[in-house]
């Protein structure tokens, strides 16, 4: 895991208050409260506006996808569905929905991955939370609108998720809601984090801006219903810190066997799987895609990002951290539809312009180490029979062994011998081996269960 300096990280607050409240300023914000992740820890807290309680609930919306599709995937992991089989196949009330005029029918990893072709439907989806199942199966059955073939583009859907929901449901006999709640915000101690507005407990109210000016939003919040497998979830800043822990303690094959998915598994939600193009935030464009119900963003100056928001009238949020380097953010804010993934953006940009952000590390394997002794110690002392033992084949078809052996004689005839200073890996089977007289070696392992080098190349 990448070394992190914490105290340098909690005297970071002020400026993350500053933060907070500019953007507030910014986009005239009723509240916003953040929290400052580092490693297994929630480093720091903070709050401006009218909310200053650390233990107040927002709801956060969208990024509740992230908790249905961790279900979806220990589901998989158990054999109990296939990401990959037509949803109609476990549902079949979904049959006139899932059944496009290109002949694709719409499978799980469609939905997971914003590849089904629905149309998009934050608006609209928004707005119908507390949908029923009649009304939903009433709706399925007079299909929908499709912006694309599914399978060829991404279309950000929320009616997707409902989908997921309807799918888990007849896989399990039971709700999305009680099966997270079981897999996940159980063994993870999110003892905050609901489904259902947390009326009985300190509550955001939601607000919205009109003229220029911050009024409450007017509507009591919607119940768990139908749709909210897509956006239903309320939580606080301690809560969704660990979710946010969990998930990107994956990244550095760490499992500290809470909650109930697979490192393996946490790590495909946080890949790839469909492009969503070069999109800007806060004015800086990145190529940006979907995992499964998470967003990856390749920045240009902070690495792979993780992230996903959440909006709903009321309420907007974002949760971000950057893969396998231990730093992470999360905000939320009581006014409709709050750019949080700004302020996290920006806060992690501060950490970077500080030098606090933590460099992507790669530890040195076993085998690399080995080889990489055994590749400096024949080239100080050429001998061609070590040389067939640690090369794979094709080296000494590339280029013959004696012309290696006058390469390496001449180097350390005039700069004495390779002795090693570093390994810097860039994957478990490929380095860059500087030594102490400026020479650097740069090795590739081959793909054989014996790893032998199969190409080296002494500058």
């Amino acid at each position: 895991m990448a070394e992190i300096d914490l105290e340098a990280l909690r005297a970071t607050q002020p400026l993350i208050d500053e933060i907070a409240a500019q953007v507030a300023r910014e986009f005239t914000l009723d509240s916003v409260v953040w929290g400052l992740i580092a490693g297994d820890q929630l480093m720091a807290t903070g709050a401006t506006g009218s909310i200053s309680n650390m233990s107040t609930r927002y709801r956060i919306a969208s990024m509740t996808k992230s908790f249905t599709a961790a279900a979806v995937l220990s589901l998989r992991d158990e054999g109990m569905l296939s990401i990959d089989i037509p949803v109609d196949e476990y549902a079949p009330e979904l049959a006139t929905i899932c059944r496009t005029d290109s002949g694709t029918r719409i499978t799980l990893r469609h939905l997971l991955s914003m590849t089904s072709g629905l149309a998009t439907d934050d608006p609209w989806a928004d707005r119908h939370l507390d949908a029923t199942a009649q009304e939903m199966n009433d709706l399925y059955q007079q299909g929908a609108a499709y912006a694309f073939a599914p399978g060829t583009h991404f279309e950000y859907s929320n009616l997707g998720f409902a989908l997921i929901g309807r799918v888990v449901e007849r896989v399990t006999g039971r709700r999305v809601r009680d099966f997270v709640d079981e897999r996940f915000l159980g063994p993870l101690h999110m003892t905050s984090t609901t489904w259902d507005p947390p009326l009985d407990h300190e509550w955001a109210p939601p607000t919205r801006v009109q003229d220029g000016q911050i009024i409450p939003d007017g509507l009591m919040p919607l119940g768990d219903g139908e749709i909210s497998p897509m956006g239903g979830l309320w939580t606080t800043v301690a809560d969704l810190s660990r979710w946010v822990i969990w998930l990107n303690e994956a990244n550095n094959n760490f499992d500290s066997k809470t909650g109930q998915l697979c490192v393996a598994s946490r790590r495909d939600m946080q890949v790839m799987h469909s492009y969503a193009g070069v999109i800007a935030l806060d004015g800086e464009k990145a190529p940006t895609g979907y995992g499964y119900g998470l967003m990856l963003r390749d920045d240009p100056t902070l690495g792979i990002v993780n992230s996903h928001s959440g909006g709903l009238p009321g309420y907007g949020s974002n949760m971000r951290w950057l893969a396998g380097r231990s730093i992470g953010v999360v905000a939320m804010s009581n006014t409709t539809y709050a750019p949080m993934a700004i302020f996290t953006h920006r806060v992690l940009k501060m950490l970077h312009s500080a030098n606090l952000v933590p460099e992507t590390t790669t530890d040195i394997s076993d085998v690399l180490q080995k080889r990489a002794d055994q590749l400096i110690a024949l080239l100080n002392n050429w001998n061609s029979e070590q040389a067939q033992l640690i090369f794979a084949d094709n080296v000494a078809l590339d280029e013959s062994f004696e012309r290696q052996q006058a390469t390496a004689l001449k180097i350390i005839s005039e700069h004495g011998p390779l002795v090693i200073k570093s390994i810097t890996p860039s994957s478990h089977v490929e380095a860059v081996i500087e030594c102490v007289n400026g020479k650097k070696i740069e090795i590739l392992l081959g793909p054989v269960h014996t790893a032998p080098i199969q190409w080296y190349e002494l500058k």
